[in-house]
């Protein structure tokens, strides 16, 4: 008579093992008692009774190297619906080449050695939350067309995940509630690593995640890899934490790849493109080295300690926000910052700016109620807070000239301050002759109106700061011209009606006095 079912230790909802009051293993009609504890006879007629897709429950069952053989090959390596909750591995499991047929749980079981599913095909779901691999963990060229999670796994050894397949491709026509429908889909065939552990290596090698990858609050104790890596949603790394040097690409990305609040101990590197790349609120201690193309930045709130770089493979790099950044040294290098308010940083000092793209003024003439009534704005570059400070039309109609978010309005004490700050950091000379005309502007606009302002307005309308060359020649040649034609017109001038008088030359004739010569004698 079969014992009636008891209470096991932990909170199962299946009926635990008669032999040892400590067994979880799921019990086995008519035998009352789990794989592990049926006689060799039993367990011989539970084996052969096995067929190719049939459904295995084996969960909290201690399963050993030879024990889990045999039940493989009794179904021929192709089950149905699988399950190992709370399952012991006591020597290595290896799954290798193995097709579950319908969805495979492990959630909370335990390897205590190798853990192999190399080659795996899961056609459905497969689980492994709360699973502890005390050795290696290897998931290489697996594939699995539904949901996969991984949430709140151990793996004390290096996790190998290199080739593997997460979601199906979707066929999906061009169309846009097709569209919709993949992007629905994608969003559920979802790849899982939600606070897991590893503690060796982990390789993420030439996987492919149809849908989203999701590793937020993941801890990575040692290097972890995703060169080669394809994700056709989003790849989310919020909270996680990088002890270890982590490359995450070349990698190609099509939605988002969110990076806000990691803690990364070691070097970061980011090579990616095609999409948005959050890092708001993230501590980079070591170096951070990202290498983006036709993306989006979001850098509010970072905190960059070591070496940074941020450039532009190919295509267009767009800045979003620099707003909070806290940055020992970052280059920013070929980036789009027509949109993108300075203000907001914390050490501008720090940001080193190549080939970067700027705001300009509004072309041709300008018409306004003020004085001047009637003003030509040069060709210069500026920050988008002067943008949003002079209230100019923005660039195009896709980038809204907007400054610091949360921020006041930049003033112009403000803003030459901050453009006397960013001007050393600066590689190309125009645009640091730019800036510093920009700073001089600002201080010029700032100062009350008085004798510093007209000085400071004088020297502006005469030479442009001393930056504007061709403004001090074009006042050199009206003066020069000025004076030549007042000297042509008082050389040229006469009172008319008054001809010109010639003075007749007189010849003067001296008188010459008569002597008596001597031979004369005087009559008388």
């Amino acid at each position: 008579m079969t014992p009636p079912a008891r209470i096991a230790p932990l909170d199962v909802v299946w009926r635990t093992c008669d032999a040892v009051p400590e067994c979880l293993g799921v019990a086995h009609e008519p035998y009352g008692r789990c794989l592990a504890h049926l006689s060799p006879g039993e367990a011989g007629r539970f084996l052969r009774a096995l067929t190719p897709g049939q459904a295995l429950d084996l969960r909290g069952t201690l399963l050993s190297e030879d024990l889990l053989a045999r039940v493989l090959d009794g179904v021929e390596r192709r089950a149905g619906r699988a399950r190992f909750d709370r399952a012991v591995f006591t020597g290595p499991a290896r799954f290798g080449e193995v097709v579950f047929a319908g969805d495979a749980t492990f959630d909370n079981a335990r390897f205590d050695r190798l853990a192999s599913f190399y080659g795996a095909r899961f056609l459905r779901n497969a689980s492994f939350r709360e699973a502890r691999f005390h050795r290696e963990f290897s998931l290489h060229d697996a594939r699995v067309c539904g949901h996969a999670a991984f949430d709140h796994i151990t793996v004390r050894g290096d996790a190998l995940f290199g080739a593997a397949r997460f979601g199906a491709p979707s066929a999906a026509a061009p169309g846009t509630a097709s569209l919709q429908k993949a992007f629905q889909k994608a969003s559920f065939q979802r790849a899982s690593f939600q606070k897991a552990q590893f503690h060796g290596f982990a390789v993420f090698d030439a996987a492919v995640f149809h849908g989203d990858a999701g590793f937020r609050g993941a801890r990575f104790h040692r290097a972890v890899s995703f060169r080669g890596s394809d994700c056709g949603a989003s790849a989310e790394f919020q909270g996680a934490r990088f002890e270890g040097a982590a490359y995450l690409g070349p990698m190609r990305i099509v939605r988002r790849l969110s990076l806000a609040g990691v803690r990364a101990c070691a070097p970061l590197h980011i090579d990616t493109g095609g999409c948005r790349v959050v890092l708001r609120a993230a501590a980079v201690l070591g170096r951070l080295a990202a290498r983006l193309s036709d993306a989006e930045v979001d850098l509010r709130d970072a905190t960059l300690a070591g070496l940074s770089a941020v450039t532009r493979r190919s295509g267009r790099l767009r800045v979003t926000s620099l707003d909070g950044l806290d940055a020992d040294a970052l280059t920013l290098t070929g980036a789009d910052l027509r949109a993108c308010g300075l203000g907001g940083l914390r050490r501008p000092e720090g940001l080193s700016l190549r080939e970067c793209v700027f705001a300009a003024p509004p072309g041709g003439l300008g018409l306004r109620l003020g004085w001047p009534p009637v003003r030509w704005w040069s060709r210069r570059r500026v920050i988008a807070d002067e943008h949003l400070w002079r209230g100019w039309a923005a660039q195009s109609a896709d980038e809204p000239a907007t400054g610091p978010a949360g921020e006041r309005t930049p003033d112009p004490a403000r803003l030459a301050v901050l453009y006397e700050r960013l001007r050393p950091g600066v590689d190309d000379a125009r645009v640091a002759a730019d800036f510093a005309f920009g700073a001089m502007e600002m201080r010029r606009l700032g100062s009350p109106r008085g004798r510093m302002r007209l000085l400071l307005s004088l020297y502006w309308l005469a030479c442009g700061y001393g930056l504007r060359a061709g403004r001090a020649l074009g006042w050199l040649a009206l003066v020069t011209a000025v004076v030549a034609g007042a000297a042509c017109w008082a050389a040229g001038a006469r009172p008319p009606g008054k001809p010109a008088v010639q003075r007749a030359r007189v010849a003067v004739v001296r008188p010459v006095a008569s002597f008596s010569h001597p031979a004369h004698g005087l009559g008388g």
